[in-house]
């Protein structure tokens, strides 16, 4: 009696096995991510945090400035001026008789400004020849010059509700300003600031999150556990990416809720383009944690590094506080290894102007460059430690 012919065995299914095994690398590090309360800090609290904090707390308007106001003669076109200031939400006034109390207010600190309407004041606008004179606290330059300009438009307004009320009927006429604001009509800071703190937020879920990944896998010895199985390289970083590509992408869609509904910031551009240029700018911050801590292979060293090499250069270099334009040229030219600059001009383009393709598409390309090469540099040098 022969026994029963064996079945052939199964051909080699590849595919299924190498897809197996990154399926249980990222259960593996999913569940590690849930266990981990620092995972749920960075996250989720640190980003509603940062955007409550700089959203309300970081303004670059300058509000209620303490002026004081010196009307040494009341006259009708000097109560104009002096309704100006006291109506305009920049200025907080305190009236004055003499420039000697003015003064004193101001070496004391009280006040930041000091406007001057001379004695002759109405006279010398009868004659067209009327001045105003603005004195500024010159402490903070940049304060000084906004503060000033201020004061100059709340003179200009006062002259443009006189000539309303009283217009020349001369050929020369003053002519009046017709001013418009593109892109930003509220004139609100937060406008431009809002877009560049979810920069700041992406850069700190991806970049520092995943920089003690691979680190801590050295630290505790459980990456020689994995030289004993089959697992590749790149299914092991597909492992590590996948859990913080979707922790981003949560955070990224907190921030924009934020953005929308709560500091009401516009949204003009294609919501769509937003989330893939935002998966680029996210797998950039993501190897360069991974670079950095496969390449250390220490949690605090990490750290460190990842701080300084992404969180610092995003914040001073990215365009998110200021025109990299008014910077030296030697700085300027280093902003442009920075990938948070590039994406800080997306956001902002996006959220104010919309899809201005001359600025979307150069941006996201080099984006895309430099997301490819840094996954590149961290699969070699994973491979390296490995190896």
């Amino acid at each position: 009696m022969t026994s029963a012919a064996r079945p052939p065995p199964s051909a080699p299914r590849p595919l299924a096995d190498k897809a197996r095994r990154v399926l249980a690398l990222i259960r593996k590090e999913g569940r590690q991510v849930l266990r981990d309360p620092s995972s749920f800090a960075i996250g989720v609290v640190l980003p509603l945090t940062l955007i409550l904090l700089f959203g309300y707390a970081m303004s670059l308007d300058v509000k209620h400035v303490p002026i004081a106001l010196v009307m040494e003669t009341p006259s009708t076109d000097a109560s104009e001026i002096a309704a100006s200031f006291q109506l305009s939400p920049y200025f907080e006034t305190r009236q004055t008789t003499s420039m000697a109390q003015a003064q004193e207010l101001m070496l004391s600190g009280k006040v930041e400004g000091i406007v001057q309407v001379q004695s002759d004041f109405a006279s010398r606008a009868a004659d067209g020849d009327a001045s105003v004179q603005i004195i500024v606290d010159g402490i903070d330059g940049n304060t000084a010059r906004i503060v000033e300009a201020y004061a100059e438009a709340a003179v200009a307004q006062a002259g443009v509700r006189a000539d309303a009320e009283s217009p020349v009927t001369s050929s020369g006429g003053q002519a009046v300003m017709d001013e418009q604001l593109w892109f930003n009509s509220a004139d609100d800071s937060r406008y431009f600031l809002v877009p560049g703190l979810i920069v700041l937020i992406i850069t700190l879920i991806g970049a520092f999150m995943t920089s003690m990944v691979v680190a801590r896998e050295w630290e505790r010895g459980t990456f020689e556990a994995l030289f004993v199985t089959p697992v590749r390289t790149d299914e092991i970083l597909v492992s590590k990416i996948v859990p913080y590509f979707l922790l981003g992408m949560g955070g990224l869609l907190l921030c924009m809720a934020s953005a929308r509904f709560l500091f009401e910031v516009p949204f003009r551009g294609s919501f769509l383009i937003l989330i893939g240029v935002s998966m680029l700018y996210l797998l950039v911050s993501i190897a360069t944690g991974l670079l950095i801590s496969s390449t250390l292979k220490s949690q605090f060293l990490a750290s460190q590094v990842t701080l300084v090499a992404t969180f610092m250069p995003a914040l001073m270099l990215s365009g998110f506080i200021y025109d990299l334009r008014s910077v030296p040229l030697a700085i300027r030219l280093v902003s442009y290894l920075v990938p948070a600059r590039y994406y800080v001009s997306l956001l902002q383009t996006m959220f104010l102007a919309g899809d201005v393709w001359s600025i979307i598409l150069p941006n996201a390309a080099i984006l895309a460059v430099v997301a490819a090469a840094m996954l590149a540099l961290t699969s070699r040098a994973t491979r390296k430690s490995l190896g």
